[in-house]
């Protein structure tokens, strides 16, 4: 079976800017590459602006809806990638992204890097995951 790939994106606005917000590509799997996920609204506006905790959990909301758009959950995430700009306060709210992946049953291979900014400079932290169904 030849592969084929698939854009998924819930929003159009990061069309506008050149990326997909995910890619299935299908084959012998389907497979879901995510685009990295911030706090970022629906209409691309940053939110929770020195809110660790807040931004986590919309970060996660937004690679959920990425997830949802493809037929996907969390539970089908094999990797996720972790960016922060202060990797202490992520770890005081790390409770936010573990009890996430715990209800979905997931403990995806996971890394988290510490990183000087991210592309907008009051986003806090970042998730790129990694999805087969």
């Amino acid at each position: 079976m030849a592969m084929e790939r698939t854009a998924v994106n819930p929003w159009t606005w990061s069309a506008e800017l050149g990326y997909h917000q995910g890619e299935i590509v299908s084959g012998h799997a389907r497979t879901l590459y995510c685009s990295g996920q911030t706090a970022m609204s629906g209409d691309g506006k940053p939110q929770h602006d020195g809110d660790m905790a807040a931004q986590l959990a919309l970060t996660l909301d937004n690679l959920e809806a990425v997830l949802g758009e493809a037929g996907m959950s969390l539970a089908d995430l094999v990797r996720l990638n972790v960016y922060t700009t202060d990797v202490d306060l992520l770890f005081q709210h790390y409770g936010v992204l573990a009890s996430r992946l715990g209800a979905a049953g997931v403990a995806p291979a996971t890394t988290m890097l510490g990183v000087t900014r991210l592309a907008i400079p009051t986003l806090m932290v970042e998730l790129e995951g990694t999805a087969v169904a």
